[in-house]
């Protein structure tokens, strides 16, 4: 059962990404504010939810949230600094397009940066652990999803609408036949002759 707060009586936002793993694609996050009484049957880590149900999950948080936002960081600026600076400052963004300001923040993992003044509590698997969590992984992961599907129209042969950018067989032999875009990580060392770029 997924709780609904860390503390009763502060405002909290819970923060998950999306992406982090993956060879290819931009980084996604979310920032959520639930209320109280928030409760779905179906809400759990996105991971552990059907594609059918995170999007009819996606649909119900965005309508009952007191506040959501959704951010992301390129693939670009992830070689550029690294995947976990990258993914905290999607959530940072993400923090930063609440209309409705938190004074405590649940952040899903075991790492993050001070987000200016605001107390935070790192949870690991805290997807399956609180609600808000939860809710984040499912805006951040249906968010990053449509986003690899519009990628894919553009790069079809990698296979993007099912593996959404992840270290599949199939991502990994286009890969080897035709390799990196330019939406690839490349500071992932993916191939061992990253020599063709287009």
């Amino acid at each position: 059962m997924l709780q609904n707060y860390y503390h009763k009586n502060k405002l909290e936002a819970g923060c998950d990404e999306a992406g982090r793993g993956c060879y290819a694609g931009a980084v996604f996050a979310a920032a959520v504010i639930l209320p109280k009484n928030f409760n779905h049957p179906l809400l759990n880590d996105s991971k552990q939810v059907k594609e059918k149900d995170r999007l009819l999950l996606r649909d119900y948080i965005i309508k009952k949230a007191k506040c959501y936002s959704i951010a992301s960081v390129n693939s670009i600026e992830i070689d550029e600094t690294n995947i976990l600076k990258a993914s905290i400052k999607a959530m940072h963004l993400a923090i930063d397009g609440l209309k409705i300001k938190p004074n405590f923040l649940l952040i899903d993992g075991n790492k993050f940066y001070p987000y200016k003044k605001i107390d935070h509590e790192c949870i690991i698997k805290g997807d399956e652990k609180f609600a808000s969590i939860a809710a984040a992984s499912i805006l951040a992961k249906t968010s990053r999803d449509e986003y690899m599907k519009a990628l894919h129209s553009e790069f079809p042969m990698y296979g993007w609408d099912n593996n959404k950018g992840y270290g599949t067989l199939q991502h990994r032999k286009a890969i080897e036949q035709f390799g990196l875009t330019i939406y690839h990580r490349k500071s992932f060392n993916i191939t061992p002759n990253q020599l063709k770029l287009f």
